[in-house]
């Protein structure tokens, strides 16, 4: 977490990456710069389930976030979960950072009081409603995810709509994978709202390989993108000169 603000990576895919990096550590060096990554597996029945489901859930403890394995028809609820959930995991982990700070290494929220207990509990929600946060969504489009990308569709505007009664400000980028040309394709940049993903996913295509690996790094360079349009927007563009080829 930095500035107040949560950076999420949310990965649904249905089957097991092919093509170039290992996702897994490419999740750890999501990790690594503050950024969690999430997985839910819209799985099917076969001999490939045990494969991607631990694929799934490898990416996602590498990424130090949450991973689900869902039927499609829970999909919506799911990704509301998982995306909240991780929220409420990662506060924790800031604010048992802090109290570590002053309480002394080794100290855990559960030696503190009941009372105490209940005050954490109740900052972690606060907190919950108030933090910034972001959220780029990574979609599998390999050829088998075809018949659900409907449901794809709705849930992430279901997940929009949920929580858009934060105070915190919310803002989400849409990838699918693998693109037209390339690894990935950037469907969607950094918006408060999902409310008009029709005509997005009307426009995605589906089949190929599936480069689970390249299209976390693809989240990455745009999250790393982000970071640097900020620092130029704070400090002017005479004061913090980024070559324009950067963007």
């Amino acid at each position: 977490m930095n500035h107040g603000k949560i950076k999420q990576i949310l990965l649904l895919t249905d089957g097991c990456s092919n093509q170039g990096e290992d996702p897994a550590a490419v999740a750890a060096f999501a990790r690594e710069k503050g950024i969690t990554v999430n997985v839910i597996g819209v799985l099917d029945h076969g001999s490939a389930r045990d494969h991607g489901m631990q694929e799934v859930e490898n990416i996602a403890a590498s990424g130090g976030g949450v991973s689900q394995i869902v039927n499609v028809d829970q999909l919506a609820r799911t990704v509301q979960m998982v995306t909240k959930q991780s929220m409420t995991h990662t506060l924790h982990g800031v604010v048992q950072s802090e109290l570590s700070q002053i309480l002394g290494s080794g100290q855990e929220v559960d030696d503190l009081p009941p009372d105490k207990r209940g005050e954490v509990v109740d900052v972690v929600d606060e907190l919950g409603e108030t933090v910034d946060l972001d959220v780029l969504i990574l979609v599998d489009t390999s050829a088998s995810m075809k018949p659900k990308l409907p449901m794809v569709q709705d849930a992430l505007t279901d997940l929009s709509i949920s929580l858009h009664s934060r105070t915190g400000e919310n803002h989400f980028a849409l990838f699918v994978f693998p693109g037209k040309r390339k690894d990935t394709e950037k469907m969607l940049d950094w918006t408060p709202e999902m409310n008009s993903l029709t005509g997005v996913f009307q426009r995605m295509t589906t089949g190929g390989i599936t480069p689970t690996g390249p299209a976390l790094q693809a989240a990455l360079q745009h999250f790393d993108k982000r970071l640097s349009k900020r620092s130029l927007k704070r400090y002017g563009e005479d004061e913090f000169p980024i070559e324009e080829s950067g963007f």
